[in-house]
């Protein structure tokens, strides 16, 4: 099937009262197949240095084109940096509470075949959203009601610490926790994943070695701290990538990620 040909309309569902908290749900056509009859789900988290000004239609193609392969996708919206709420804690409690809502969205969706997919600062949430159940009690996301089997990050903020540090995003990390590494240590320690590894289940990171927002060193360095702690971490750099071409359909750099979903879900 051509993506998003014949595919059901989306559903938009709220998660929360905000009008951010919500999210489109695109379904596959027709029945689940397969032994489990249930569809398999990603949840897609958009980045934007966790910024308003971006929203979820930059997944959108994504999640048509995921639904077209008969994977469910759930493409969620945040409160963001810039809007009452956004940042420290919401912006975490936010996409941990879409997260939460998966098991009650579709009777036809399997639980235990979900995995978070992101970009960017999106890259970061979903690492971190399978990073929750490390979470210490009463941090923003702790105990969570669903655990992803796997997460892949697109050109992802995956330490925020180092991100900090290098001044990404004219000090978008630090406008997300509300200060620096030094001022806020204990927020970093929740909020970023490489403070949190392992986190137990398999992980890709795609990268493109032109991004010049993102660098590729943060793939590669939180690649190799997981492999350290005992994750499975695969690792795909792509040489003629920027930031933006890895959420492209038609970029090799989605292409890897389909090819390691399918392995998976």
């Amino acid at each position: 099937m051509a993506p998003g040909s014949r595919l059901p309309p989306a559903r938009q569902i709220a998660y929360g009262d905000h009008p951010d908290q919500v999210g489109n749900l695109h379904l596959p056509s027709g029945e689940p197949r397969g032994a489990a009859a249930a569809w398999p789900t990603v949840i897609l988290v958009h980045g934007g240095f966790w910024r308003y000004g971006w929203d979820r239609t930059l997944m959108t193609p994504l999640a048509r084109d995921l639904a077209s392969r008969g994977i469910a996708a759930w493409n969620i919206e945040y409160r963001r940096v810039g809007q009452e709420g956004g940042g420290w804690p919401g912006t975490l409690e936010d996409v941990a509470a879409a997260a939460d809502v998966v098991p009650d969205l579709e009777e036809g969706l399997d639980v235990n075949r979900v995995v978070t997919v992101g970009h960017s600062a999106g890259g970061h949430l979903a690492l971190w959203l399978a990073a929750r159940h490390r979470l210490p009690e009463r941090s923003p996301g702790a105990n969570p009601q669903l655990r992803p089997c796997g997460v892949v990050s697109q050109a992802g903020v995956s330490d925020l610490v180092a991100g900090a540090r290098a001044g990404l995003g004219s000090g978008a990390c630090q406008a997300l926790l509300g200060g620096e590494p030094g001022d806020v240590p204990e927020r970093y320690a929740v909020a970023s994943p490489a403070a949190l590894l392992p986190l137990g289940v398999p992980q890709l990171l795609v990268h493109g070695t032109r991004d010049d927002l993102v660098p590729p060193a943060q793939s590669r360095a939180y690649a190799a701290a997981a492999r350290a702690a005992g994750d499975t971490a695969d690792l795909v750099e792509l040489p003629d990538a920027d930031h933006f071409d890895v959420i492209e359909g038609t970029d090799p750099a989605w292409t890897a990620v389909v090819d390691w979903l399918r392995a998976r879900l």
